[in-house]
């Protein structure tokens, strides 16, 4: 099973992850595994109004948000992916953003964005150089092996980045019919 990419023209954030693990991979789900601390930071910053569950990823597009990763092969752990894995994964996430056209690209996991585009010195949060058309930001990794990171320090660089597009994600799409 693969996991689809959840994204659609214009969104205020395209949040990229590094790839599947394991059970993100059997339930094609992103940030499955209930020990990441993806989905909770994501709503303690204010990107959602309440705490999403990963079956429900398909929301985030309501939000004005959207989910894809760096490199589609699912692994127990990020650092089984190669650099090669990682810098092709980065030209990928490229042509997605220039079709795609999110307002930011925020890649999940400094380590891999480091690999992926070649930037050894990059430092969590936004960088000068865009993707594509996009601005871009680096955010730590939400998983629960990243321990120099609690949850409330997530929510905190999340919510940096929240402020910055805060205007474009906070609008919600009603559901047809309403």
């Amino acid at each position: 099973m693969s996991i689809p990419d959840i994204v659609k023209p214009g969104l205020a954030v395209l949040f990229c992850g590094i790839n599947p693990g394991l059970m993100s991979e059997a339930k094609g789900q992103h940030f499955a595994r209930p020990g990441n601390r993806f989905w909770p930071a994501l709503h303690l910053s204010g990107f959602t109004p309440r705490l999403l569950k990963p079956s429900e990823q398909e929301e985030l597009l309501d939000y004005g948000l959207g989910i894809t990763n760096l490199v589609a092969r699912p692994t127990a752990k990020a650092d089984e992916l190669t650099a090669e894995e990682l810098r092709e994964g980065g030209a990928v996430l490229t042509e997605l953003a220039r079709a795609q056209r999110p307002s930011v690209v925020a890649v999940v996991g400094i380590t891999a964005y480091r690999t992926a585009f070649g930037r050894k010195d990059a430092k969590v949060g936004p960088q000068a150089e865009r993707i594509a058309e996009s601005r871009l930001w680096v955010l730590p990794n939400p998983s629960g092996l990243n321990a120099h990171y609690s949850l409330r320090d997530l929510a905190e660089v999340f919510a940096a980045l929240r402020a910055e597009v805060a205007p474009a994600s906070t609008t919600r799409t009603p559901p047809e019919g309403s």
